[in-house]
């Protein structure tokens, strides 16, 4: 059972819960009466966040992090930002991981220059190193650098420690940028959400099976959105870490700010493993915490679950769509086709003759699925046994070399190949489209964090589909046995032995480069020919012309909609080049029609002089009595989305279309803060529009006094929409709450020109 608040509640001697509307029993309880405003400080995130704040405004914060961590998709270019703005040395601990582009596979030498790139900027500027295929982040940054109380910063969205009492936070890469500055975070105080667990899971069900089942819960009605889950209550004290850690970094798919869970002798003794004992500490609620709202979640009640395409949140039990699986099967391809534009997924001919789903492939992987207790769990159920000799595969990649050395040493490796797995390398590839990509017209089931389109690695704009839904690594083991029947693990007689882990920390001390503390200034960066500096970015004008070059009426927009995952990764350290792929599978068109703008405005610059069809707005903008000057007006694109940014922290979803001259983005609301930030960060005006179907594709919007408006972070100002036949329509825009740095980088064009002109 899993049971949202309505209000708010209490949570008293961290155990029992009070609804705010029967908040007299408080005081009963405790014996005292505290106000709710005290009470909401009670909470550990306000604790964490209170000592990490630079400043006495707890509603307003300016945020300092312990350390940062970024993968080879994403450090090159905050190292070019943070190198363009003035940085010198990194002044906290940041760890460089080599997880995602570590197979070098695409684009020649790129992706190894990119490393070498990485391992130049750890001795220059002191940082830490990776080498490639040693952990991905997560698992690292749990093993290392992870501490109670303390705050990272990542440029990866599944940034999460909070089940090791660690406040963890993914972002675009400018926010990263600015702590290398000696700058700050600035936030809103979020809202937290108490997740409280009670009950025990039943055997067979896993993490994957309980976080799933959260993301049902919360993700379409938005209930934790931008907020905090704090996980309290009775039911954590029977749950291993790996457990925990496997639920929490799954909290990303909530769209949540970020995490945190209570520690105790179970956290203690993942410390101590990892010859840490000092970064463990007691974290806990006061006595009486007040929770903006409550996530209630019996363990006991959690099935085998799954997650179909195309989102986590897209929910059903195991059991649920095995008796109702032509119609669950049809209901989910049919809504898939509706998002995809070049290609069919099919889902319905998995049904076969026999009554049961078949599926074709098995992953488990990274932070969510390749931790040392779901192998481990894999093994047991696949102990004996053979996946077969048909269709079906399963791959296995841990999350770290440690964690591999272990599983080789106790024997569990052996016995999963001794199945028919194959045993991969610690890549983060069949999370993000770029490991094990099924044929077309296969469906995969993976113990990994995300099932967006394209995240399996195809390409339907060349007629190539498949299918990924997400599932716990036990039943992922448990359809492996039976060659590929879809099954539940909690359907299986499997005894679980939960072998005790031993880390090995030389394996880390003989690979990575650890500078911290001691960057080396005459030390050279080390370029490769992709790599390349940011494009100069022009400044706000007074008023601003865009033409709408993309217009996507679909519910959510993902960051890999508007910059695709898995090859494309190859090209992140090169701005222009990249650009080239912004929302290739999703609007192929977007790039031609964008390219067509950003040249107007290059012409315009130049002295050229404007085409005719730029003359004829300006013209229907006159007539229609509304003053314009063109030399005080930057011409660009943008895109509408009614919710753009469910997803990847990656910055580049918003850099790719600026760099494509785009100069704003309309949306009816931003999916994530970290999504909006990135617009602003890359001088991208984020315009609210309630009635975005007075503009369609191929429009122009003329936003008059653009500038000033942003600068006064105005509630609401004109925009007004010039058709092809010269009609204009006058609606209204707003960008909303802008701190006040906020509004200046969109005034200077990025976050680049906001640091050389201050």
């Amino acid at each position: 059972m899993i049971k949202l608040y309505e209000g708010g509640a209490y949570l008293v001697h961290g155990m029992e819960l009070v609804p705010e509307s029967e908040a007299a029993k408080v005081a009963a309880m405790t014996g005292k009466d505290v106000a709710k405003e005290d009470a909401k400080k009670g909470t550990m995130a306000y604790s964490i966040i209170k000592v990490h704040n630079t400043v006495d405004d707890m509603d307003n914060l300016r945020l300092k992090y312990d350390s940062m961590t970024s993968h080879d998709i994403t450090y090159v270019g905050i190292i070019q930002t943070a190198r363009a703005s003035g940085m010198e040395r990194f002044p906290l601990p940041y760890v460089l991981t080599n997880c995602h582009n570590s197979l070098c596979a695409v684009g020649g030498t790129i992706n190894e220059d990119d490393h070498k790139f990485a391992l130049s900027a750890a001795k220059k500027y002191g940082g830490i190193y990776v080498p490639t295929n040693m952990a991905n982040i997560h698992s690292y940054n749990r093993e290392m650098m992870a501490g109670c109380g303390k705050m990272i910063l990542g440029s990866d969205s599944h940034t999460r420690y909070g089940a090791l009492g660690c406040m963890a936070v993914g972002e675009g890469g400018g926010e990263l940028a600015k702590q290398l500055l000696g700058r700050t975070y600035d936030f809103a105080r979020p809202n937290v959400i108490a997740i409280y667990l009670t009950g025990s899971p039943k055997p067979g069900v896993g993490p994957h099976d309980v976080a799933l089942s959260i993301c049902g819960a919360v993700y379409k009605n938005g209930y934790v959105k931008n907020k905090v889950m704090e996980f309290v209550g009775p039911g954590i004290a029977g749950l291993p870490i790996e457990y925990r850690n496997a639920i929490d970094v799954m909290t990303t798919e909530t769209t949540c700010w970020s995490s945190i869970w209570v520690t105790d002798e179970e956290t203690q003794s993942y410390y101590v493993k990892h010859g840490r004992p000092d970064d463990y500490k007691k974290i806990e609620p006061a006595d009486v915490a007040y929770y903006d709202g409550v996530v209630y979640i019996d363990l006991s009640t959690v099935e085998c679950t799954i997650a179909m395409p195309m989102h986590p949140s897209n929910t059903y039990t195991i059991h649920e769509l095995q008796e109702n699986a032509a119609d669950i099967l049809h209901e989910v391809e049919e809504e898939a086709n509706r998002q995809i534009t070049g290609a069919r997924m099919d889902l319905v001919s998995k049904l076969h003759d026999d009554g049961c789903i078949w599926v074709d492939q098995g992953e488990l992987a990274g932070c969510s699925g390749g931790t040392y207790d779901n192998i481990c769990a894999a093994a047991d159920i696949l102990r004996g046994r053979s996946c077969g000799n048909g269709t079906f595969t399963l791959s296995i990649y841990p999350g770290s070399m440690p964690a591999y050395a272990q599983l080789l040493k106790n024997g569990r490796m052996s016995e999963l190949v001794d199945a028919g797995a194959i045993i991969r390398e610690c890549f983060c590839g069949p999370c993000f489209g770029a490991g094990d990509c099924p044929a077309n017209g296969e469906f995969s089931i993976r113990h990994t964090t995300r099932n967006f389109p394209n995240r399996e690695g195809s390409k339907p704009g060349e007629g190539q589909m498949s299918a990924v839904a997400l599932m716990d690594a036990r039943s992922i083991a448990a359809t492996a046995a039976n060659g590929g029947k879809l099954t539940a693990a909690s359907d299986l007689d499997v005894t679980y032995t939960n072998p005790e882990y031993e880390f090995n920390a030389g394996i880390y001390e003989k690979r990575v480069y650890n500078g911290w503390g001691n960057a080396q200034p005459e030390a050279e960066l080390k370029f490769g020919p992709n790599i390349k500096d940011w494009p100069e970015m022009p400044a706000l004008t007074d008023d601003l012309l865009v033409k709408v070059c993309s217009y996507i009426t679909d519910p959510v927009t993902t960051t890999d909609e508007l910059i695709p995952s898995g090859e494309t990764s190859s090209y992140r350290s090169n701005p222009e080049r990249l650009s080239e792929f912004a929302l290739s599978r999703r609007d192929p068109g977007y790039v031609g029609r964008s390219k067509v703008m950003r040249q107007i405005e290059r012409d315009r610059e130049a002295g050229k002089g404007l085409p005719e069809e730029i003359q004829a707005v300006y013209a229907a903008l006159t007539k229609a009595g509304i003053a314009n000057d063109p030399e005080c007006t930057d011409i660009g694109s943008t895109i509408f989305a009614n919710m753009p940014g469910d997803g990847s922290a990656r910055e580049q979803a918003a850099s790719c279309q600026r760099v494509m001259g785009a100069s704003a983005n309309f949306a009816k609301q931003y999916a994530t803060k970290r999504y909006r930030s990135n617009c602003i960060n890359w001088g991208m005006t984020p315009f609210l529009v309630e009635n975005p179907e007075i503009f369609e594709l191929g429009d122009y919007i003329f936003v008059p006094g653009v500038r000033q408006a942003v600068m006064e972070n105005k509630p609401s100002f004109p925009a007004y929409v010039v058709k092809a036949d010269g009609t204009v329509t006058q609606f209204a825009v707003s960008t909303g709450e802008l701190t006040e740095p906020e509004r200046q980088i969109i005034a200077d064009g990025c976050l680049i020109n906001y640091y050389r002109n201050h």
